[in-house]
């Protein structure tokens, strides 16, 4: 069985569409967004792990790279794994709790690029929507595979730049340049977007994320988050991968 096969199956267009509506709720009503995709990303996890290791993920310990609060701890203990966040902006870890859905989760404030665990001491690693924010994105995977067990799994996503939603809350106006979004942005609205080009937000590619995982010796799968099954292809096409995966899964199971 192939590691994406049960998750496939999950991969529907209703899902895509469900997901897609959510995304409106992001600044607004963030509680709405990140729960909703905190229960998809929990499904994803289990999917993954069931595929890779004949049996549900219970039991395990998962490190939730750049976790924020913890909305997705409440998702990822249900499932029942030994949740770890970790968050390195104390503002977001604290923006709403933070969310401890169980009395056994962990909430550390330390960098992803320099994870305080010791190596191959987890067996899942988590890192959702976090690798665009960071100025040295590969070396926050080079950790996540440092600190997960040989015959782990590692799950990385993040916003390819190029696609729809690389610019974030500046919109389709990141196409103009990342310097110029945040301009206009920062004109129409009176402040600075939260994620701001150059600073907490970069450009990271396709392209880029799929040459590390290669390079590492570790991938066994890659496609877009929130694509129906049949558009999975996309991630194949050099070019047209960067404007229309709009956001990257790389799967990697360290040896």
């Amino acid at each position: 069985m192939a590691v994406t096969d049960l998750f496939a199956q999950r991969a529907t267009l209703a899902r895509s569409l469900r997901l897609l509506s959510e995304f409106r709720y992001e600044q607004s009503d963030p509680a709405r967004f990140y729960g909703a995709l905190a229960a998809d990303t929990a499904t994803m996890v289990g999917d993954l792990w069931q595929a890779l290791r004949g049996a549900p993920p219970a039991g395990r310990t998962l490190l939730d790279v750049g976790g924020g609060p913890g909305y997705f701890a409440s998702a990822l203990s249900a499932a029942g794994v030994r949740y770890i966040g970790v968050e390195p902006d104390p503002s977001e870890m604290h923006a709403a709790g933070p969310v401890r859905a169980d009395a056994r989760d962990v909430f550390v404030r330390a960098s992803g690029m320099a994870l305080p665990f010791a190596d191959d001491s987890v067996d899942i690693c988590l890192s959702s929507n976090v690798a665009e924010h960071v100025p040295r994105p590969w070396q926050l995977g080079g950790e996540m595979l440092r600190v997960t067990k040989p015959g782990g799994l590692v799950v990385l996503s993040y916003t390819v730049w190029l696609g729809p939603f690389g610019g974030h809350e500046t919109g389709l106006s990141h196409y103009l340049g990342g310097a110029r979004a945040a301009a206009r942005y920062t004109r129409k609205h009176g402040h600075p977007p939260k994620n701001n080009y150059g600073s907490s937000l970069f450009a990271v590619s396709a392209a880029d994320g799929l040459d590390w995982a290669d390079s590492t010796g570790a991938a066994i799968a890659a496609y877009p988050r929130y694509h129906p099954r049949w558009a999975w292809w996309l991630t194949s096409v050099p070019v047209l991968r960067e404007f229309l995966v709009s956001n990257l899964v790389l799967v990697l199971q360290p040896q």
